[in-house]
């Protein structure tokens, strides 16, 4: 399914004198970095998300998943590739650990969709952890406690899949938050994606 098509007129609108992107001093990178990979719905929503959290280098808005060599956007939301809208996210493993990162992910999506993310439905919007073979007992152990917690309503459906290759998506995808922000809050709330997760998180705190 393309994008929340019916969002098109007011994205539209909203993105009519949009102010430039304003650039931010760089900081350092760290020495030894890790890459950690999510799907959760709308790339550009979770790049941004994730770009927040403390010890975040890095997030790049990707496909992984599917069967297709060098997908593009195009033949993703044909929902006929098998790939799913993903973030690779390097982070600096002296700050944050994976399995942190894992637990804080939970609360960025909605852990009991299986049929996509928010207003985004289709296969290419479902939530997966995407996992190396050293990552894998983080990310199911980090899924195992939140399913014993009994914390939500519903049955958790987000399922940690081998990690294939990870492609990059398009230029104009990648930090999209900051380079079109009037189109992407319009996106954002009209979708409903910070309202949904109140609802599903409120029961859990």
């Amino acid at each position: 399914m393309n994008r929340f098509f019916a969002l098109l007129g007011l994205i539209v609108l909203a993105a009519c004198g949009a102010p430039a992107a304003q650039s931010q001093p760089s900081t350092p990178r760290p020495a030894v970095t890790q890459e950690a990979v999510f799907a959760g719905g709308c790339f550009w929503c979770a790049e941004h998300d994730f770009k927040a959290i403390a010890g975040v280098v890095e997030v790049l808005s990707g496909y992984t998943g599917g069967h297709l060599a060098n997908p593009t956007y195009q033949d993703v939301i044909t929902e006929t590739t098998g790939h799913y809208e993903a973030v690779r996210v390097t982070f600096d493993p002296a700050r944050i650990t994976y399995r942190q990162l894992v637990d804080r992910y939970w609360r960025l999506i909605d852990p009991t969709d299986a049929g996509g993310q928010f207003c985004d439905r289709g296969p290419s919007y479902r939530s997966a952890i995407f996992v190396t073979p050293a990552q894998k007992a983080d990310a199911d152990a980090s899924k195992a406690a939140l399913v014993a917690s009994d914390r939500l309503t519903a049955p958790v459906v987000t399922q940690v899949l081998p990690l294939g290759r990870f492609y990059p998506a398009e230029e104009y995808h990648r930090d999209y938050a900051k380079k079109n922000t009037l189109r992407y809050n319009a996106y954002r709330a009209g979708c409903g994606r910070d309202a949904r997760l109140r609802q599903v998180w409120r029961s859990a705190s």
